[in-house]
């Protein structure tokens, strides 16, 4: 176990250049499933959850190598199991991203329910209707056993936009027979690299970055090279982090299309970087006030499926508005349990009112003091993190295991932005 101690209150100035987006490379490592060929996918960000699903897929049979620090190839001709390992899959919540692969591969599948961060209730019931709905037989009792004859392609109105169950049933369907319809489907960047690097494999996928998706299947599909995009929820946080540190910071290597809508929100909080070509250029050096609504009105910032505002920067921009004159509501509307995290923001000075599981509002600006923490989930994690740095004093994180579970070698970046922040043994 480690944990993070940083003494706050330093200006962070520099270039930092974000990892893969962890949410379109754990789907695109499920898809090597599909294909006896060779799949090679570049920009491949080594953090905890990724090892776990590489883990997992050796545990099967696909043979990996890392030909790069951030190149890995992956060979599933020899998977041998429709059974991964149960405890590494309790340990992720992307498990669930399995279950169309091995059914498309073996006729069946017994799969651990997921694992992953405890921010409230997470359903499975897409995938299942999903499934069930290409004729699949699912059932779940310690396990989810699966069974499926053959792929039929039909009309699916999914009851919800989830990302996972989403990519689960476009892996699914592209080796089905006849064409598979899903509507209400997400559009989330990861979701479109999923579905382009689907295509670059041989299937058959239309209306790719839209609601409803048509993927006509086919009988096989092939190796590819993919490169996986920036992670947009990482340049969320380095660009809300560059807002109150007191110095400036580039983010280079920016898919900017996929901010567009972030940015938009983080306007409200006094966010706005200079965009110059891939690069997104924040000074922290300008105070920070919150737009107010039409009538001198308290605006509000709420979370939704893309392209509304997403749940996993809720917590970073938090943080941003503790520190920007004015008062904001928050409003988490996917998770009950994603804004349990501020009782800690209150312990540093933070001037927040949590309304119930779902709002809260802050009012800022506070100066904030540091404190001891433990990380509850992969973002809210990074949110103590980003407060400790601009706090009076030391902090101390632990159980930083959360946060190294999706940013990849985050104290190495902030150090050499100037942050004074030490990886150390608990």
């Amino acid at each position: 176990m480690h944990k993070f101690v940083i003494e706050g209150g330093r200006p962070l100035s520099g270039t930092v250049r974000p990892s893969g987006n962890k949410n379109e490379a754990l789907p695109a490592l499920c898809a090597c499933l599909l294909t006896d060929d060779p799949v090679t996918l570049k920009r491949m960000p080594r953090i905890g959850d990724v090892l776990t699903m590489l883990e997992i897929l050796a545990g099967i049979g696909v043979r990996i190598e890392w030909t790069d620090f951030d190149t890995v190839v992956l060979d599933a001709a020899n998977v041998h199991s429709y059974r991964p390992a149960y405890d590494l899959c309790a340990k992720v919540r992307a498990s669930i991203m399995l279950l169309g692969p091995l059914l498309a591969r073996f006729g069946q599948v017994e799969l651990a329910p997921p694992g992953g961060d405890v921010i409230g209730a997470r359903r499975i019931d897409t995938h299942w209707e999903g499934t069930e709905a290409l004729g699949g037989v699912l059932q779940l009792d310690r396990v989810i056993t699966g069974r499926m004859a053959k792929i039929t392609g039909t009309e699916i109105y999914m009851d919800e936009p989830s990302v996972t169950a989403t990519e689960n049933l476009i892996m699914l369907a592209t080796k089905g027979h006849g064409v598979t319809t899903l509507n209400n489907a997400a559009s989330e960047p990861h979701v479109v690299g999923l579905c382009r690097m689907l295509n670059a494999m041989g299937a058959k996928i239309i209306g790719i970055g839209t609601n409803q998706l048509k993927i006509t299947g086919v009988t096989t599909l092939g190796g590819t090279e993919h490169t996986i995009g920036a992670d947009f929820m990482e340049v969320g946080s380095l660009l809300c982090l560059g807002a109150i540190s007191k110095g400036e910071i580039t983010i280079e290597d920016v898919d900017v299309e996929d901010m567009r809508y972030p940015l938009k929100v983080l306007h409200r909080l006094g966010i706005s970087p200079t965009v110059r070509d891939n690069s997104l250029i924040i000074d922290g050096r300008r105070p920070l006030v919150m737009r107010k609504d039409i009538g001198d009105r308290i605006p509000s910032i709420y979370s939704g499926p893309w392209p509304a505002y997403p749940t996993d920067l809720m917590s970073v921009a938090i943080v941003a508005a503790t520190q920007a004159s004015g008062t904001v509501i928050f409003f988490e509307k996917m998770f009950e349990g994603r804004m349990f995290f501020t009782d800690n923001l209150m312990r540093m000075g933070a001037n927040i009112v949590l309304c119930d599981p779902h709002r809260i509002v802050v009012t800022g600006s506070s100066q904030l003091f540091g404190s001891n923490m433990s990380s509850p989930d992969v973002r809210a994690g990074m949110a103590l993190v980003m407060a400790a740095l601009t706090a009076m004093g030391k902090s101390e994180i632990n159980n930083i295991y959360q946060i190294e579970r999706g940013y990849l070698h985050m104290d190495k970046k902030l150090e050499a932005l100037g942050a004074a922040i030490k990886r150390m043994a608990v």
